[in-house]
């Protein structure tokens, strides 16, 4: 933020994720999006009278998951509470949720800041709950239809502490639970299918005041960039008031990106306001120590973690680490290929550089990769050997994308094989020098920047199949 601003942002998130569990929280329905609107539904997830629900363990294991990557302590004891609340799509008028006595509490996840320092944002509590079904507004007329195939399910809510301090960090604190979720293999993170999404609380005080100021909510921001802006519009919004002597008002707001500004949606509600209490159909939930330990046992290496390895045991910088780890599909494409070809910074340029530029441009996902990471291993290689130089790769490589072939099939289908005999590229060099006297006569004067324009000359003459080095050496030699 501006440093010149006289207030401080003071910013906590509340993340929702959906589970990715093959049935819903309390019911036997198919959890899964999309479908024809209300047919993953049930007597239990509908509300319908005298129905019970029963806990699904998987999520109590996969909400354990996400506590222990986050450092949080895992309460032996936590209880279901009912969130009573009257909205179309909730079907019984309350939601089940957990209150006073949630899963886990007091963790942390560590962030990087945009001068490189580390910062620790402390999450206040991860609790278990349900999904509400969704409302689908008709386009033509003034009518909302209810679809409540996503009612149940299950959801784990990761409330973070007040230690952000400008729209940037909440960004990547996002992208760092998101990543975590991600490497648990807990939650898929697609933010446009509303399977993580976020509310956010935004309060302003005085530099050096500790007391905090009156905060409203953000509500349902689901892209890093909705959450960047809302928030930065917000921020102003409230600097706006408080300089001409106005009040905030505790509001609930919804951030319009079309018009990128935010509302007023409602009065923000208090805890009292939902009547919370212990739902009577549900027993207190006991989780004993040899079940943390088990679920422990079955953590992945978190992103963290791998990205100090990748530093350590590839000497790879710490931008490269960073990206190459931001998903473990990703960190998984990478080490495959360092498996086969043992140069890390080159498999981390070609990954960064030509895989990754090719799929953001493409809208794909690096599972949707065309190529595949024993194929570029083994143009790589091609590479490494002095088969093919490095502007040859790079024509192979999108030949690669668009037929599908192996590397070596196209270099022996187009004749790509790097000319590396000595003698046949001195006959070049000998022509290109002297079908260049003028230029021969700059260099000589001084101009060693023209070494540039022999090279070229020469690789157009042999159609890039030169070896550079080779072709580097020469001329040197008969350029004096």
């Amino acid at each position: 933020m501006d440093g010149k601003m006289k207030y401080e942002p003071v910013i906590g998130l509340e993340v929702h994720a959906q589970l990715n569990t093959r049935t819903k929280i309390f019911c036997g329905c198919a959890n899964a999006f999309g479908g024809e609107p209300n047919t993953h539904v049930c007597p239990v997830c509908l509300g319908m009278p005298g129905v019970l629900p029963v806990l699904n363990k998987t999520v109590v294991e996969y909400a354990m998951r996400m506590a222990l990557a986050t450092d949080c302590a895992i309460n032996r004891e936590s209880r279901f509470a009912r969130k009573n609340y009257f909205y179309p799509d909730l079907p019984k008028n309350y939601q089940i949720s957990q209150y006073e006595l949630p899963i886990a509490e007091h963790g942390q996840v560590t962030i990087a800041l945009e001068d490189g320092a580390m910062k620790r944002i402390g999450i206040t509590r991860i609790h278990m709950e349900e999904d509400a079904g969704k409302l689908v507004h008709d386009e033509y007329q003034p009518l909302s239809y209810v679809d409540l195939n996503r009612t149940g399910v299950p959801l784990i809510e990761i409330v973070s502490e007040p230690d952000i301090a400008s729209p940037e960090e909440a960004a990547s604190y996002l992208r760092a639970i998101r990543e975590v979720l991600r490497y648990l293999d807990i939650c898929d993170g697609n933010m446009e299918e509303g399977s993580f999404r976020c509310d956010a609380n935004v309060s302003l005080r005085p530099w050096g005041n500790e007391t905090l100021g009156t905060r409203t909510e953000l509500k349902n921001l689901n892209s890093f960039k909705y959450v960047e802006s809302a928030l930065a519009y917000e921020i102003r919004r409230q600097e706006s008031l408080l300089e001409e002597g106005q009040a905030v008002i505790q509001e609930t707001r919804l951030w319009d990106s079309a018009q990128n500004r935010s509302f007023s949606m409602r009065g923000k509600e208090e805890a009292h306001d939902y009547r919370y209490f212990p739902d009577p159909d549900l027993t207190p939930l006991i989780i004993d120590d040899v079940w943390i330990e088990t679920i422990r046992k079955t953590l992945p290496e978190l992103p963290g973690a791998r990205k100090d390895r990748f530093i350590n045991e590839y000497a790879l910088p710490f931008y490269d680490a960073g990206v190459l780890t931001s998903g473990r599909e990703l960190a998984d494409y990478f080490e495959d290929c360092v498996r086969q070809v043992k140069n890390p910074k080159l498999v981390s340029n070609w990954v960064m550089g030509s895989l990754l530029g090719l799929l953001n441009a493409e809208g794909k996902t690096i599972e949707q990769s065309p190529v595949s990471a024993t194929q570029l291993a083994e143009l790589l290689t091609l590479m490494e050997t002095g088969v093919i130089s490095g502007k040859i790769a790079k024509t192979v490589f999108d030949e690669m994308v668009v037929s599908g072939k192996s590397p070596k099939a196209i270099v022996e289908e187009k004749g790509l094989v790097q000319v590396t005999d000595s003698s046949e590229i001195s006959a070049v060099v000998d022509r290109v020098i002297a079908a260049s006297p003028g230029e021969v006569e700059k260099f000589k004067a001084g101009n060693t920047k023209l070494m540039g324009f022999f090279v070229g000359q020469v690789m157009k003459e042999t159609k890039g199949k030169a070896n550079p080095e080779i072709v580097n050496r020469l001329l040197k030699e008969k350029l004096g």
